[in-house]
């Protein structure tokens, strides 16, 4: 078919036909004898997975990922698509814990907090899987406050709220002068609403994510599919 069917078809201009075509998101075309592009049944089941794949992850990543999983292995492809499900559900356990540690970061200095319960900077990146950098950005910004007591930062209740409400506003592409002005405002006045909201809003696209991933799942298996088929037939079981 030409770029003008499999675009009609797949919901796509000619332009994005090609354009997907030249990042190696979809198999390259066949050429005819006059030198026009020529498109098949495996060029629409790509589109459509990458289409749906967008919806669900966005288009950069799904133009990230889309040549991994042609050129790769199907066990590659499988376990790519396996990790989209694990980050968002990384993100949203993330997102709980930021929320659940508002109240901590209004806990007043003399609250009563048990040592041994302060995390280490390398603790604490571990914990939100973020590079300890990260973290001492985060402290040169003002968004997180460890104790500098010792050589050694130690991260009490607060400090560690702050640092799960930073990350978590930080992976939904929240910028930094918004975020610390949600903190200052948490610290000064104790208020919460807006921090609140933010997650929540972060929370719910987590949730369409996840569910638009769940919807992607039937074209990304006809996909993976077409791809077992492909490799079984150019590498036949003896």
């Amino acid at each position: 078919m030409t770029t003008v069917a499999i675009g009609r078809l797949a919901g796509y201009s000619t332009q994005q036909v090609r354009d997907l075509e030249r990042l190696g998101a979809i198999p390259p075309a066949q050429r005819s004898a006059n030198g026009y592009r020529r498109y098949d049944h495996r060029h629409v089941v790509a589109l459509r997975a990458y289409r749906a794949l967008a919806a669900a992850a966005g288009p950069v990543l799904a133009r990230q990922l889309m040549p991994v999983l042609l050129t790769g292995t199907v066990d590659e492809a499988a376990e790519r698509i396996d990790e989209l499900h694990a980050a968002i559900a990384r993100g949203r356990s993330q997102l709980r814990e930021a929320r659940s540690g508002l109240v901590a970061v209004l806990v007043e200095k003399g609250e009563v907090f048990e040592e041994r319960d302060a995390m280490t900077i390398g603790e604490l990146a571990q914990a939100l899987d973020v590079r300890p950098s990260a973290l001492r950005h985060w402290e040169r910004e003002g968004l997180v406050r460890p104790d500098r007591a010792s050589p050694v930062r130690h991260y009490g209740a607060g400090a560690i709220a702050e640092a799960r409400i930073v990350a978590a506003l930080r992976s939904g592409g929240y910028r930094i002068p918004a975020i610390a002005r949600i903190l200052d405002q948490l610290r000064s006045q104790g208020l919460t609403a807006e921090a609140r909201e933010l997650l929540d809003q972060r929370l719910a696209e987590l949730t369409r994510r996840s569910i638009a991933l769940l919807d992607a799942a039937g074209h990304l298996h006809e996909f993976l599919n077409q791809l077992y088929q492909t490799a079984t037939e150019a590498h036949p079981i003896a």
